[in-house]
């Protein structure tokens, strides 16, 4: 988009020259005129441009050019009207100039607003602060108590914090197969997939974080993935949805991926930092950044995490926060 700046400076000539003509109006007042509203049209087409060339011609008479003579001398109030109506069309021409200038500007302005706003959101990482990271730790639901060797669950239990897989639930669904890797899944891992059993009861949302939990509690990274994954698309809004995403980055960064574990915790914590495992996230943000060797960030994220959530930096979460910032230097 081309910019005109019309400076004022650029205009004052033409009303100067327009306000010099004498008042009665003598000979030579209509060729003045008329040399002065020539000029002006071909200012206006700049201004205004054509549709189909860049600039019109200009409509500027010659200024050596003889000034023809008005065979009369009268100069009568017929000749004074004329003039004052023509200075007044001047005037409404250069306000229109000067309002087409003022509106070019105002868009131009709004552009660059816009410009700026957009490079600034395609840096989330750099403005928005550290991203979250979330911890499969106990859920709402009673957990059972982890044992040295897998405990039955409920019915409909929660998986707990630790890494004790719950038992499959009496009577359940058979689980579907997951999609072979890239490389292509062994007949024995396979069969490993299939006999963790996936929970049926009345609560679909429930059934499919649960079954995505056994999947990473038993190393099956890849699967849990994808289990994840499918749960979080089908129900976003369920309860179990900030679990989700934190172990769904949990996932990758078990499988070396801390790049993408690094997008899901952020994800996670900037869906709502109050949610139950938005700090879990901000911790494991904080870990991923330690692995991809990004200090600042991962600095930046410890911070945060501290001022946010002072209560659990001395309670739940003592631990990790203590040990993660034992791994990085911090200015």
């Amino acid at each position: 988009m081309k910019r005109i700046n019309l400076p004022t400076a650029l205009l004052v000539p033409f009303v100067a020259a327009a306000l010099a003509l004498p008042q009665p109006a003598g000979a030579q007042a209509d060729p003045r005129l008329e040399r002065i509203e020539a000029q002006l049209r071909a200012l206006q087409r700049t201004v205004f441009q054509n549709e189909n060339s860049r600039f019109f011609e200009p409509e500027i008479a010659n200024q050596a050019q003889a000034i023809p003579q008005n065979p009369s001398g009268n100069a009568g109030n017929s000749t004074l009207t004329d003039v004052l109506a023509r200075l007044d069309a001047i005037e409404t021409q250069l306000a229109r100039l000067t309002a087409a200038t003022e509106v070019n500007e105002n868009a131009l302005r709004a552009i660059e607003t816009r410009l700026n706003a957009l490079e600034g959101s395609a840096q989330p990482t750099a403005t928005s602060g550290p991203r979250p990271t979330p911890t499969p730790s106990a859920t709402p639901a009673p957990s059972p108590t982890p044992t040295p060797t897998r405990a039955t669950p409920t019915p409909t239990p929660a998986p707990t914090p630790t890494r004790a897989t719950p038992a499959p639930t009496p009577a359940p669904a058979p689980a579907p197969t997951p999609t072979p890797t890239a490389s292509g899944p062994t007949a024995e891992r396979l069969a490993a997939v299939q006999a963790i059993i996936k929970p049926a009861t009345s609560d679909a949302g429930e059934d499919e974080y649960s079954y995505g939990f056994r999947l990473w509690d038993a190393g099956f990274y890849p699967e849990a993935q994808q289990q994840l994954a499918l749960f979080l698309e089908r129900h976003p809004s369920h309860s179990r949805a900030t679990y989700g995403r934190n172990l769904l980055g949990r996932a990758f960064l078990d499988a070396g991926d801390a790049r993408s574990a690094a997008t899901h915790f952020f994800a996670n914590y900037q869906a709502n930092k109050q949610a139950d495992r938005a700090p879990d996230s901000l911790l494991y943000l904080a870990d991923s950044m330690i692995r991809l060797n990004d200090t600042r960030r991962a600095c930046i994220a410890l911070a945060e995490f501290g001022e946010t959530y002072p209560a659990l930096a001395t309670g739940r979460l003592k631990s990790q926060y203590d040990t993660l910032s034992g791994r990085v230097t911090c200015n």
